[in-house]
């Protein structure tokens, strides 16, 4: 069984093909190919003036916090998920250049006889948390409330998402159209341990959980905890790894649970600090969620990105690929694999962002560069042109659209 077989077996895709093919007449808004839709702002009518939305959620990590909850009767686990949503939408809208203030709301859906009022709590508690976080960076979130739903016949366990807005002028949007052969690829570290963090991060983010649940995690999960998987999900693809929440993680001070659930790090002021005085130097923002390493692809226009010089695989992904076996090619397209934000533009920018990094206590590097791809129009759509290679543990990969 290939990796992709393994994927579409449990009912998820690493690059969302019937979702982009599905969302394609929906309209390229102000800045087609920017990083999130960008459309008028109509609320105020202010000539000069955009809104940027999106929307997205913590995904499968909700499960993971689930089992560590139920094997512990710790509700706290769910405070980091809060932060897996508010990031994830964050680091996003960061990536066209929307320093906030950043209006949110968030919808949960629980299994109420499952997951009872103090994981609710919880949830509470760790939004509160990073409105606090966010308001010290200089970076407001504003809660406006949301929606709290007991759906025990659609949710099997938890549903946390997060829908975010804001809104910047429109001459100082990044619209991930200005990457020039010659320009650098810097990453900045998804692991480790940030000035702002009190435990080490292994990285993982809100991407590629359900793998890494299932290959990680050993039966006793699926046997005791039916409820945390599809039904339909064929037997050998269920909870098929060799640990427990509670097993140490090689080569770090997590355990394989604190790892899986570890919450997903902001870059937010490594970028403000970045934007401040460099916007112009600048070819893209590209968040590494979904796609993984090849989300840069659709930055930009007949360009070959070369990532030869990548951070090494973190613990917690050389881990997952040695014990399930997956292809490094397909490691690459579904994990963050060391940076989850990476910034595209002049050389000059690579010793600015080092100092930015030392300042946090981030990791930054110079992981690849720009040539020139397959010959592109001026005014085609990003991603007309563009190729990928990766260098591998097991070799160079070769990635198109």
């Amino acid at each position: 069984m290939t990796t992709q077989e393994r994927y579409r077996g449990r009912g998820v895709s690493s690059q969302k093909e019937e979702v982009h093919a599905a969302i394609g007449d929906s309209g390229p808004g102000l800045f087609p190919g920017a990083f999130c839709k960008i459309v008028p702002d109509d609320l105020t009518g202010e000539a000069g003036w955009c809104l940027a939305m999106h929307a997205d959620g913590a995904g499968t990590k909700t499960v993971g916090a689930y089992l560590a909850y139920r094997e512990t009767g710790d509700p706290s686990v769910f405070e980091g998920i809060a932060q897996d949503a508010v990031v994830m939408n964050v680091d996003d809208l960061l990536c066209v250049g929307a320093l906030g203030p950043y209006v949110y709301s968030n919808t949960i859906g629980r299994h109420a006889r499952r997951l009872p009022g103090e994981v609710l709590s919880a949830l509470l508690r760790g939004f509160a948390r990073q409105e606090a976080r966010f308001a010290d960076w200089g970076l407001p979130l504003l809660p406006t409330g949301g929606e709290t739903a007991d759906v025990g016949d659609v949710v099997a366990t938890l549903l946390l998402d997060v829908t975010m807005v804001t809104r910047l002028k429109r001459n100082r949007v990044i619209a991930n159209r200005d990457v020039r052969p010659g320009d650098v690829i810097i990453g900045l570290a998804s692991d480790g341990q940030a000035a702002y963090e009190s435990v080490p991060n292994s990285g993982i983010g809100s991407n590629g959980l359900t793998s890494a649940r299932h290959d990680l995690l050993s039966s006793h999960y699926g046997e005791t905890y039916p409820e945390t998987f599809d039904p339909e999900t064929p037997q050998d693809l269920r909870y098929s790894g060799p640990f427990r929440l509670d097993d140490p993680l090689e080569g770090t001070p997590l355990t394989i649970g604190q790892a899986l659930l570890s919450p997903t790090r902001s870059h937010a002021p490594l970028i403000e600090a970045l934007l401040a005085e460099n916007r112009e130097q600048l070819g893209a923002l590209v968040h590494c969620t979904g796609g993984g390493q090849t989300k840069v692809l659709r930055a930009g226009r007949g360009i070959h990105y070369v990532k030869d010089s990548l951070f090494p695989p973190p613990p917690l992904f050389a881990t997952l690929q040695r014990v399930s076996g997956t292809a490094w090619r397909e490691m690459y397209q579904v994990f963050n694999m060391g940076h989850r934000m990476e910034v595209i533009g002049r050389p000059s920018l690579l010793p600015l962002l080092e100092d930015i990094g030392r300042r946090f206590g981030i990791a930054v590097r110079q992981v690849g560069h720009c040539e020139a791809g397959d010959a592109a129009p001026p005014d085609a759509p990003n991603g007309v042109g563009n190729r990928l290679s990766i260098h591998t543990p097991g070799g160079v990969e070769q990635y198109r659209l």
